[in-house]
């Protein structure tokens, strides 16, 4: 059977992986280059403590605050716009106790299983069968600096804690105890043991380039304009330079998903969030254990002897153009946690951008399109993206041979808001 999948990202790349396993003919579309996209830049997170939703409790309020300074890690860029409307009107729907109850599991159980999936991709490159690509299994800290954010993340340790998942209380001494080649300015932290990290431009390419070697197609630098139908199958996937037949097709466009969408007749909630991310080189001394900032909402991740800084999230529609003054409240948000790192406001052309799509509840879209018998929804996973995807391209496998899933996908299910 051949499968086209149209997106080139982390979450492409991995149902592209299993599916292939599974024996199908696989091609990958991608509008750009497939190092261009999202995963590319991102932090290299892998986080299984991440089990609340963005749509939570007190964020619409927390973002409102934000939205009034212009090097706020968080903005949504006004617009006149039905779909940003009924995105965000869906979000408030979700920011509830409930919502955070009932997806907690569903993060969890996904996150774990991308964790173990990622353990074997990490094995099958020991092996020599892919490229190295900087798996590190050192944890997480998450940060900060007030009494506020130390009640508030104490909340989310006992949260996680419940739920399975192993968080410890860290007093800034403790903090400074597990970082002891560069000062640590904090109040404290939560420690998560169970997460890891890795360097994401190392994966695409050991992933590319296993799956080149393994026959599966990649068109890049073609845009898809529309898709053959027979019926309720899609038969065709038509770019702008040519039509490829199709007997499976997976959406796994990030935050273009909408759009191809549309071109089949359905609409889909989602909005891109754009971050920003950018690295210190060379140093002598670097930060151990990744970190998020709690307070600057930024992150810290090690790579080799350098360290990618990322932040912000800036609900833009598709713009990629890079603000400044975001960058700019990233790098003033580092030198408080970090003192002595010689960090300096990065030159515009260095600075990564890539769009994150993010669901209005938090969730991402996995699974059938009622609309369609044989396309496949892979997308919504919002600052996840890269954590999520070999659990997120297991289950499109399994969702394509009409298996039993490793886990339960209701709710993920892309139809949940009709």
């Amino acid at each position: 059977m051949h499968i086209g999948i149209i997106g080139g990202g982390i979450i492409g790349l991995s149902s592209a992986y299993y599916l292939h396993q599974a024996g199908h003919r696989v091609t990958v579309f991608d509008q750009n280059r497939i190092t261009d996209g999202c995963s590319f830049g991102n932090a290299g997170m892998i986080v299984p403590s991440h089990i609340i939703p963005l749509a939570q409790p007190g964020m619409i309020a927390k973002g409102m605050r934000w939205m009034l300074k212009s090097t706020s890690p968080f903005y949504v860029k006004p617009r006149l716009n039905l779909d940003l409307m009924r995105w965000g009107w869906l979000f408030y729907r979700h920011a509830t106790p409930a919502h955070v109850e009932r997806a907690i599991p569903a993060l969890r159980d996904i996150s774990l299983l991308s964790k173990k999936l990622y353990q074997d991709l990490a094995a099958a490159s020991s092996a020599g069968t892919l490229a190295p690509f900087g798996w590190q299994e050192r944890g997480l800290m998450m940060l900060y600096k007030t009494a506020g954010a130390e009640h508030e993340m104490a909340e989310e340790a006992d949260v996680a804690n419940r739920a399975g998942i192993e968080a410890q209380l860290l007093s800034g001494q403790q903090v400074q105890d597990k970082e002891p080649n560069v000062r640590v300015d904090v109040r404290g932290a939560i420690f998560y043991p169970g997460d890891a990290h890795l360097n994401p431009s190392e994966l695409i390419r050991s992933l590319v380039t296993y799956l080149q070697q393994q026959g599966v197609q990649f068109v890049e630098e073609q845009t898809v304009t529309g898709f053959g139908t027979q019926g309720s199958r899609i038969d065709r996937i038509v770019t702008n330079k040519g039509d490829y037949t199709v007997d499976q097709a997976v959406v796994a466009g990030g935050s273009w998903s909408p759009e191809l969408a549309r071109l089949l007749g359905f609409s889909l909630s989602l909005q891109g969030g754009k971050g920003y991310s950018f690295m210190l080189n060379d140093l002598a001394k670097t930060v151990q254990i990744p970190a998020i900032m709690l307070e600057a909402r930024a992150t810290a991740t090690p790579m080799g002897n350098g360290l990618r800084f990322a932040g912000t999230l800036e609900v833009a529609g598709t713009d990629q153009s890079v603000n400044m003054n975001r960058v700019r409240g990233i790098v003033a948000g580092i030198t408080q946690y970090y003192p002595e790192l010689p960090v300096e406001l990065p030159k515009a052309e260095t600075v990564w951008k890539g769009l994150r799509p993010c669901s209005p509840d938090g969730l991402p879209y996995i699974g059938r399109v009622r609309q369609f018998d044989n396309l496949t929804l892979a997308t919504g996973h919002g600052m996840m993206g890269l954590s999520l995807g070999p659990a997120t391209g297991k289950l499109v496998a399994e969702t394509i041979a009409n298996a039993s899933p490793s886990m339960d996908l209701a709710p993920f299910l892309p139809g949940r808001f009709s």
